[in-house]
């Protein structure tokens, strides 16, 4: 393994900085979690980690390629990564009272009443995305240099990439179960979204002053 612990730390905390962003996914565990609770959310959950490990290794094959032949771009991802964080972090604390919004093949009915069904609702609406991908060609050269990424690095990142948002959505479907409330108050989600944007912004600052 080439990569340092500092490099996977750093990589886990960004993770799940932007696992703390609400978006669709939240909307759909906080929705199954309502109605039937955790026991309801997890299927999903599991399903959404399975997309995440795919697009990670699909990514880091089309960058890595890419620096190994241009060794001088690596520099410039880093910048696009910085960049990214940057707008998205902004994004949030300018927006901070938007709500998520709502994606109907993940809201609680028939069609997600089982696991299988809500295992597949879940990794549809990851592997479906092909923004994911852009998403994580963006991000993983701030963290890492894609030219020397060995196949256990990847590996490694992909479960990092995986496991952080599912503990997370497992989370907070036990929170919501035990209090269905605390997180469907407009101030909580300002206050929340307001402090996921300063740390989005901090770890493209961080990146900004390492890696270029």
């Amino acid at each position: 393994m080439s990569l340092s612990l500092t490099q996977l730390w750093l990589y886990a905390f960004a993770i799940f900085i932007l696992f703390l962003t609400p978006g669709p996914v939240w909307v759909a565990i906080m929705a199954r979690a309502m109605a039937t609770g955790p026991q309801g959310a997890w299927p999903l959950a599991a399903g959404v980690a399975v997309g995440d490990l795919i697009w990670p290794l699909v990514a880091i094959g089309g960058v890595g390629m890419l620096a190994q032949f241009h060794s001088a771009i690596m520099p410039i991802l880093a910048l696009i990564a910085v960049i990214i964080f940057l707008i998205m972090g902004m994004t949030l604390i300018w927006r901070a009272d938007t709500q998520p919004d709502q994606l109907s093949q993940l809201t609680p009915n028939g069609f997600m009443a089982g696991f299988t069904a809500g295992f597949i609702a879940g990794f549809l609406v990851i592997i479906s995305n092909p923004k994911a991908i852009l998403f994580y060609m963006g991000i993983l050269p701030g963290f890492f240099n894609l030219a020397e990424i060995t196949a256990s690095d990847a590996i490694l990142i992909s479960l990092i990439s995986a496991s952080v948002p599912f503990l997370g959505n497992v989370s907070l479907a036990i929170l919501i179960g035990k209090s269905r409330q605390w997180l469907a108050t407009p101030s909580r989600l300002r206050r929340l979204n307001q402090f996921s944007g300063v740390l989005l912004i901090a770890v493209g600052v961080i990146i900004l002053l390492t890696k270029i």
